[in-house]
């Protein structure tokens, strides 16, 4: 379809399309205001596997593996397999349990951010305050020589690893085996029909992967370099998730309230800020990473990795933030992700003339 659709136009259409299907995933039965976010999903099959015990956050989320794996058959039939990893894997994996970690704190990623937004939580505008301003460090350390390295092209069979492991939380979600663990009540316990999930990752995963979708590298182009092409994604994906709310009466304007959200500002601003630096120096967001995983990137396969040790460390750590607030450990971790980030954006760069 990409080639028959100038790029922009492809672009604007897999956003009204990827927006459309989130918002609808709501109507049946995904959680209000989440009906496609990476973090809260992950941390959902996080929860599942047993990697953290909140018991009301726990279910194999078949839209997760449906992108990756609608984005692995896409790269299959375009041709853009390629197998490669070795650009500091450690701080990959690092940048994205931190990542996680804001977001945890925020309640929501990159996707969540334009999602709580388009059901008229003002909460997020803090959020994508946050994801800007992370957006706009990140840029910083790019512009100092910032680099992870270059990666290598490997084994062939290193860059299945992350579609068959996909492709087997699938099947642990299809034949729910007794050591997986589901929610019985809370957000886990919300979700539409597993063929439904799986089939709206599918489409979105297919576009994300023919569009290079990016809710963090939108930002970052547009900043940067001025280019309005990955951003006009985040903007058709938000028009899509509103027209959809408003259409099934799914949209409540105001601060309080507000489905699965926190009302501290200032903590949404860092969280997100924490989860948009770490993006940016990740070179794209959760749903970024996890097609490029798909695409036998093993580098990002890492990150999605540290990404599940993240919500892991967050929930049984009680860094995490309720709809009363953050917890008493969670901004302490944001600020250390910060540490941690700024320190990378610092230390790993090569000289700029």
């Amino acid at each position: 379809m990409n080639r028959v659709l100038a790029p922009k136009t492809f672009m604007i259409v897999a956003g009204l399309v990827g927006g459309a299907l989130a918002s609808f995933m709501t109507y049946l039965g995904n959680p209000a205001n989440m009906g496609l976010c990476i973090a809260c999903f992950t941390r959902d099959i996080a929860g599942a596997l047993g990697l953290h015990r909140a018991a009301t956050v726990q279910y194999l989320r078949p839209e997760i593996m449906g992108i990756a794996l609608g984005a692995f058959l896409s790269a299959l039939i375009f041709g853009e397999f390629r197998a490669r990893g070795g650009s500091a894997p450690l701080v990959r994996f690092f940048l994205g349990a931190f990542f996680m970690i804001g977001a945890l704190v925020f309640l929501g990623c990159p996707v969540r951010v334009v999602l709580r937004l388009a059901g008229g939580d003002l909460n997020a505008v803090a959020g994508l305050a946050g994801v800007m301003a992370g957006a706009l460090a990140g840029i910083y350390f790019l512009k100092q020589g910032f680099n992870l390295g270059r990666w290598q092209p490997t084994y062939t069979a290193a860059g299945w690893l992350m579609p068959l492991f996909m492709l087997g939380l699938l099947l642990l979600a299809i034949f729910r085996p007794a050591f997986i663990l589901f929610s019985k009540e809370g957000p886990g316990a919300a979700h539409a029909l597993l063929g439904v999930s799986l089939v709206a990752g599918l489409i979105i995963g297919f576009l994300a992967q023919r569009t290079r979708m990016c809710f963090v590298g939108g930002w970052r182009d547009l900043f940067l370099v001025k280019d309005t092409y990955l951003f006009s994604g985040i903007a058709a994906f938000f028009v899509g998730a509103l027209l959809v709310n408003a259409i099934i009466g799914k949209i409540h304007i105001g601060f309080m309230g507000q489905p699965a959200a926190q009302t501290n500002q200032l903590w949404n601003f860092l969280g997100m800020a924490l989860a948009g630096l770490t993006a940016t120096l990740m070179g794209g967001c959760p749903l970024r990473q996890t097609v490029l995983a798909s695409e036998g990137d093993t580098d990002a396969g890492v990150a999605i990795m540290g990404m599940l040790a993240g919500t892991a460390f967050a929930h049984n750590f009680q860094l995490a933030s309720s709809p009363q607030g953050p917890s008493a450990y969670g901004p302490v971790a944001v600020i250390i992700g910060l540490v941690f980030a700024v320190a990378v954006g610092l230390f790993m760069r090569e000289s700029v003339d």
